[in-house]
């Protein structure tokens, strides 16, 4: 397999209907807004999505859900002591050509290392080694400001048995959040000269387009029922070199997406019309989500 050797970059337009795309921790799991009142997803909700799409493929990843870990691991470190060539390596603390060689034996070892990079730094061990990934991702925002809708949810049994079992306690009460309706877009490059360090290859490039396609499946949960998020569109523009024609920024610029003439407010994706301006020698390959 052969090393990427020409730019890439990408945009993907997906939809939330009644459905909590990223909680924020720190805001009651209340979906994500910007103080403009956009909806948000993180880019590491994102990356997450797509590990998740890679390993139901059967690719090596290390940053496994532990509700989805195909293997006995419980953590990232054991995953990497698991891999007896990096657990020796590691016994040579902060040599450069044993950092350089547990770089490419990750890289070669997990998809998730070779495209998005990696931190290897854990407590104890003396290892600290940081990989730089080829691919990069923006957060999604919605193209228009979205309204969340709160509901009081009450379970119909204690958690626990309480001194008085006929009485309620209070966990068996919550609240449940929802973006009624959105339309989001975020952005992603994948760069050749971190390509070439990591070994990431124009097959690796296919596996991440395809994971972009189907990104919502095998991803139900009760905050997010089958149905309520959809890849509508996927652009995928691959330059003609390595350092590419066009810079990122242009080329994320050059899809405008507007509100269809005569509409205030977008009821569905197909209220949103796409314009995408010519560049000229840079053609884009236009995808439907899955």
């Amino acid at each position: 397999m052969t090393t990427l050797d020409h730019k890439i970059d990408f945009s993907v337009v997906l939809t939330v209907r009644n459905a909590n795309p990223n909680g924020d921790p720190l805001n009651g799991n209340r979906p994500r807004q910007n103080y403009d009142g956009f909806g948000e997803i993180s880019d590491v909700c994102i990356k997450r999505k797509i590990r998740n799409r890679l390993q139901d493929v059967g690719e090596g990843i290390l940053v496994q859900s532990d509700e989805r870990r195909n293997d006995e691991h419980r953590s990232i470190k054991d995953r990497v002591d698991g891999n007896e060539e990096l657990k020796s390596l590691a016994k040579g603390k902060g040599k450069n050509n044993n950092n350089t060689l547990f770089a490419d034996i990750a890289s070669s070892t997990w998809l998730d290392v070779r495209s998005f990079g990696q931190v290897f730094a854990f407590s104890g061990s003396g290892v600290s080694i940081g990989i730089r990934g080829p691919v990069s991702i923006h957060t999604a925002v919605s193209l228009n400001p979205i309204d969340i809708s709160s509901m009081q949810i009450t379970k119909s049994v204690n958690s626990v048995t309480s001194t008085d079992p006929d009485k309620k306690g209070s966990d068996t009460m919550g609240m449940k959040h929802r973006v009624d309706f959105g339309v989001y877009v975020f952005y992603g490059s994948i760069n050749t000269q971190l390509a070439e360090k990591t070994g990431f290859t124009a097959e690796d490039a296919e596996k991440m387009k395809a994971s972009l396609i189907t990104l919502f499946e095998n991803d139900t949960s009760s905050a997010r029922p089958d149905g309520s998020m959809e890849v509508n569109k996927v652009y995928w523009w691959e330059h003609n070199s390595k350092i590419g024609q066009y810079s990122s920024a242009k080329v994320h610029k050059s899809l405008q997406i507007a509100l269809k003439e005569g509409l205030n407010e977008a009821k569905a994706f197909e209220d949103y019309s796409f314009t995408l301006n010519n560049l000229e020698g840079l053609k884009v390959h236009e995808y439907e989500g899955l």
